[in-house]
């Protein structure tokens, strides 16, 4: 949502050489709560206040909701028909600006150029349909494969339909997920130094309470504080990426918890982590793939291949000449998405890779490479996971970066734009180390192919 410039006394912490202005309690300023929820009642906002201002809460860095009128609740809860979409979207994408020059010569999908997220960085207007209701967009960031951050139009109705995604998704394990007054929904869990966070009301599943909550121990100063949080509000389903699905692991939690679901995002999941969690938990460990700019692309809730959703995706696996590969071969997922209506994309490169495979009639993607949960050791044995070095390495300016560390834990960094200085010292105080910083020119400095941003082969990571 559109955010105006907070209080002139929202200023990070002066004993904290690491802290990031944005994520300064209450450093922004965003619409009124009757914005934010116009649908809400008083029931609702009894529920919303009582997490809000719970004894055990974090220091809440964001407030906001999903803006969700009555009519937009409604259409929020129902899919998208999928019968005859993509040529719709087709329809709708040749008039974008993108296509301008070229959409005379644009038939079928196979005729389309592939995209990829640097056109999107370039000028992703042009991918918006000039129709668009620009009233329902909302912005979102993505730091993608390269770390340069692009701003993303999502559409408020298309982001609250994505959690009925999960409810439908939780139900195909015979999981009846509704409404429970005395619970939270959902707690969607990160891991990492500084984070947004926030609680909100769903206003599409009985106004029922979720929450944005940060895992990291700093983020909870009182001892016993996050457990006895989580216990109170004990969320239905809870989401994550491995990093902080790992933290549930933790005895008082597994002793208390009583999750229906747990999925899984973002990052590789291991088969490891997820035996462990279904043990401990008894529920489901559902993995999805997908990116932020695509939406949600594929399931998998035992281990093996994902699962094309049914919904407005099309996925397709392509050389590096962008031809199709043969049936079972690998190569890269190319992804046609029409779910987000402020950027219908088509043939999007995800600069993953794997194989499109047949799953009981469905096609699936087997073999899937995506990003992983990398973690570095910090001098003083503390496992510090990538998104904390995502967010010094953004403030240094990076536009890209490699970082790894060897076996003996001395770290080094390639980094493309920004201040080798400033990101050599952030760096380095966060893992209480030295950190070598190399600048390079261009992001095909970094290498051949996906650029790996992290590797650690420290003992434990």
């Amino acid at each position: 949502m559109s955010k105006r410039p907070g209080p002139a006394m929202a200023v990070p912490d002066p004993d904290d050489p690491l802290a990031l202005v944005e994520y300064v309690p209450g450093g922004t300023v965003a619409l009124t709560d009757a914005e934010r929820w116009p649908t809400l009642d008083v029931a609702g906002a009894a529920r919303l206040d009582a997490v809000q201002r719970h004894p055990l809460a974090p220091a809440w860095v964001h407030r906001t909701g999903d803006r969700l009128t009555a009519d937009g609740v409604a259409r929020a809860q129902a899919a998208l028909p999928v019968t005859g979409w993509l040529a719709e979207h087709l329809a709708i994408a040749r008039r974008l600006p993108a296509y301008r020059r070229v959409a005379d010569t644009l038939g079928e999908l196979g005729t389309w150029p592939t995209v990829t997220r640097d056109d999107l960085l370039e000028n992703v207007s042009a991918f918006v349909p000039l129709d668009a209701d620009l009233d329902r967009m909302i912005e979102g960031s993505s730091s993608g494969t390269t770390g340069r951050a692009l701003q993303i139009p999502d559409d408020i109705e298309e982001v609250a339909r994505s959690f009925h995604l999960l409810v439908n998704l939780v139900a195909e394990q015979g999981i009846d997920w509704r409404p429970d007054p005395a619970r939270m929904a959902l707690a969607y869990l990160v891991h990492q130094r500084q984070a947004f966070t926030y609680t909100s009301s769903i206003s599409s599943f009985g106004q029922a309470t979720m929450a944005r909550l940060n895992l990291h121990p700093s983020q909870w100063p009182a001892p016993g504080q996050r457990t006895g949080f989580l216990l109170d509000q004990q969320p239905q389903v809870i989401t994550g990426n491995p990093t902080s699905l790992a933290e549930l692991l933790h005895p008082d939690l597994v002793a208390g918890l009583r999750p229906l679901a747990l999925f899984s995002g973002a990052m590789a999941l291991s088969l490891a982590l997820r035996r462990d969690l279904e043990a401990a938990y008894g529920c489901p460990v559902i993995d999805v793939y997908g990116l932020h700019e695509t939406r949600p692309i594929a399931a998998s809730a035992d281990g093996g291949p994902f699962v094309i959703l049914d919904r407005r995706v099309h996925v397709e696996v392509l050389d590096g000449s962008g031809d199709p590969v043969a049936p079972g071969e690998r190569g890269e997922i190319v992804v046609t998405a029409g779910e987000n209506p402020l950027l219908p994309l088509v043939r999007y490169r995800t600069g993953d890779f794997g194989r499109l495979v047949d799953v009981a009639g469905r096609p699936a993607l087997a073999d899937l490479e995506g990003r992983e949960a990398t973690r570095f050791l910090a001098l003083d044995g503390a496992l510090v996971p990538c998104a904390d070095l995502t967010q010094q390495l953004q403030a240094g300016g990076a536009r890209g970066w490699a970082v790894r560390q060897g076996v003996d834990g001395s770290v080094t960094a390639t980094v493309v734009g920004g201040d080798a200085g400033q990101i050599g010292a952030a760096l380095g105080r966060l893992l209480e180390q030295s950190v070598t910083v190399t600048a390079v020119p261009t992001l095909l400095d970094l290498g051949e192919g996906k650029p790996r941003r992290y590797e650690s082969e420290a003992p434990g990571t």
